[in-house]
């Protein structure tokens, strides 16, 4: 009898470690799409994604730690905008 509780413990803990263990693994890649209303179509925000936005941020003075997501929609309108001016071939 002393040896169930003990597994069930080990169980939980187990399946615990396990979870934290996954959303670790996953927790790097959080890709969506974003729509873009001015040019009517969609960005996949990924990586790569993500590198225009920093170099975005980085020529027009903003944070590029803001999430794309919480910036106001005129600043969200600037970076579509200067975003279809600088396509992936422009990329370095």
């Amino acid at each position: 009898m002393n040896g169930k509780p003990r597994f069930v413990t080990s169980l939980f803990l187990a399946a615990a470690l396990t979870s934290s263990v996954l959303g670790m693994a996953c927790g790097g890649h959080r890709y969506y799409r974003v729509y873009d209303p001015y040019y009517s179509d969609y960005h996949v925000w990924n990586d790569n994604e993500v590198v225009f936005y920093h170099r975005w941020a980085g020529e027009n003075h903003r944070d590029s730690d803001r999430d794309f997501r919480k910036l106001r929609p005129e600043e969200q309108k600037e970076y579509w905008t200067w975003r279809h001016t600088h396509s992936d071939h422009d990329h370095h």
